[in-house]
């Protein structure tokens, strides 16, 4: 957490199905750059844990607790929790995410991660890894799952979007690459300075407006509009 260790925390989510892929290669790429730099690297497969697909319950706009499917999920939340940064990598399948990483930001936002938005102020990065197709529509999707929960982003370039054309797994791309290595730094200098800035345990950035779907007053009264009291008033 913010503030607790020196050493930041990078949470790497892989969103493959196939061990050893370009995906897996691209976050063991990531993990060293990170140690390099001092930092902690986690890796969390989402291929070796069970979560489950969102049922048909249809309570989630509704309920007001985390989501009572019994599988992994309140597991890796918690890894997220205590990480300082988080990097969703998947490959592009079928044009969009892979199932694995589409089953996850489904469950993960809907179920656990929207009531108080947890995982805001945390470094968010990510990385695309496709043959040619839709890596671009990939990324702009993850990129708004990652600010739907308050998450920072760090300009660096171009997006760590890498391609392979050849059938082996192999990292062939050098723009993509250095993509990759222009975020991660910046992700690890966001994750020092918020850490210095939080010494003393209070959040950097202040958490006053953690869910979307509550209604409120607006905070800004428009030409012919009324203000609540108003309203009340008459």
């Amino acid at each position: 957490m913010q503030g607790s260790t020196p050493t930041p925390i990078v949470l790497g989510i892989c969103g493959s199905e196939r061990p050893g892929g370009n995906t897996d290669l691209a976050l063991e790429y990531a993990g060293r750059l990170v140690r390099e730099r001092g930092a902690e690297f986690r890796t969390v497969h989402l291929r070796e844990h069970r979560i489950s697909p969102c049922s048909p319950c249809g309570d989630c706009n509704q309920r007001t607790k985390p989501c009572e499917l019994r599988d992994d999920m309140p597991a890796i939340v918690e890894q997220m929790k205590q990480a300082d940064a988080i990097v969703y990598a998947t490959p592009v399948h079928g044009f969009g995410p892979a199932h694995l990483m589409q089953i996850f930001i489904e469950r993960a936002g809907v179920g656990f991660l929207r009531f108080d938005r947890p995982l805001a102020n945390k470094v968010g990065g990510i990385i695309v890894v496709s043959r040619r197709y839709s890596d671009a529509a990939v990324h702009s999707q993850l990129v708004d799952n990652l600010l739907l929960n308050r998450m920072i982003l760090v300009g660096s370039g171009f997006p760590a979007l890498l391609r392979n054309t050849s059938p082996q797994p192999q990292l062939q791309d050098a723009e993509g690459l250095e993509a990759l290595e222009r975020m991660l730094h910046r992700m690890i200098d966001m994750s020092l300075l918020l850490r210095r800035h939080a010494a003393d345990g209070r959040p950097v950035l202040p958490l006053d407006d953690r869910n979307e779907r509550v209604s409120r007053a607006p905070r800004v009264v428009l030409p012919g509009q009324r203000t609540s009291s108003e309203k009340q008033a008459s």
